[in-house]
């Protein structure tokens, strides 16, 4: 099944932050994105695997991670 592709401004406002911050990751090539001749959109799960990337985990969880447990 194919990814959703999301504008610039729709992604902007999944991220909740402004189409600058998306227009330039996807200049400095920090997400994965699809050229459509002059448009670009970025794919669902590339958009999901950026905030993953960049999620902290709380205390808990990076000491479950540590010590091996589940949290």
């Amino acid at each position: 099944m194919a990814d959703r592709l999301l504008t610039v401004d729709e992604a902007a406002e999944c991220l909740g932050t402004g189409v600058r911050f998306v227009r330039r990751l996807i200049q400095e090539r920090r997400i994965r994105y699809v050229k459509l001749g002059k448009p670009v959109r970025i794919p669902e799960s590339a958009l999901a695997a950026y905030i993953e990337q960049r999620t902290v985990p709380s205390l808990q969880e990076a000491r479950a991670a540590c010590f091996g447990k589940a949290a």
